[in-house]
């Protein structure tokens, strides 16, 4: 491919932003999940500020069904995977139609997963085939800039929810590092000082997650 648009590369970008932040905010509500059916009541409302979404459930059971199906609610893991696939589909010429299917195959688990009884096995399905997807991305896709800007996405996604959760410093450290190259091989136009900055937050003795999730946001 040539020269990448803005318009192209922006939806290169939220299609990273996208894709991580139903990969990362899945695999906590799995891990969370007998908690959530089996716990305190408010257990739900820890997840929800987890996460910095807000407490708009009545209890913990139209949680558990409506925060990953509603594709009413712009938060829900479902509007996120469609919103991924409204910009995968804009890019089928750039990325390929076996990588958009992959996205495709993710909705379709979704879809059985909130018919399910027991949704965790399709819910599983979902991030395999995100897995799957980034894995074509990288076999199938020639271009290194589209995949630089891909990534980068993913890795900003990464370090704002990260952050937002308080993970240790080695996690946030590792995301950082690996976001650095990403972003110079991206030719996406990025804010150096921003992005020094977010390097240096890591490394404070006492980590301000609220600087570093700000920082990150504005580094495009």
């Amino acid at each position: 491919m040539g020269i990448i648009s803005v318009e192209q590369a922006d939806h290169l970008y939220w299609l990273g932003r996208y894709t991580e932040r139903v990969y990362t905010t899945l695999k906590i509500f799995s891990k969370r999940f007998d908690v959530l059916i089996d716990g305190l009541e408010n257990s739900y409302e820890e997840f929800c500020k987890s996460i910095d979404i807000p407490i708009i459930y009545a209890d913990k059971s139209e949680f558990v069904k409506n925060y990953p199906f509603d594709n009413n609610n712009p938060d829900s893991i479902i509007s996120n995977l469609i919103r991924a696939h409204d910009n995968a589909i804009t890019l089928r010429e750039s990325i390929g139609s076996e990588t958009l299917a992959y996205i495709q195959l993710a909705i379709y688990e979704m879809s059985k997963a909130e018919k399910s009884k027991a949704p965790m096995i399709e819910l599983q399905k979902v991030n395999d085939n995100l897995l799957a997807f980034y894995g074509i991305v990288d076999d199938q896709i020639d271009s290194e800039n589209i995949r630089n800007i891909i990534k980068a996405g993913r890795r900003i996604e990464r370090i704002d929810l990260y952050a937002r959760l308080g993970l240790e410093r080695k996690e946030l450290v590792r995301q950082v590092h690996r976001l650095i190259p990403r972003l110079e091989k991206s030719g996406l136009k990025y804010d150096e000082d921003k992005l020094r900055l977010v390097n240096e937050l890591i490394e404070e003795n006492e980590i301000d997650y609220y600087k570093i999730v700000s920082n990150v946001e504005s580094i495009l």
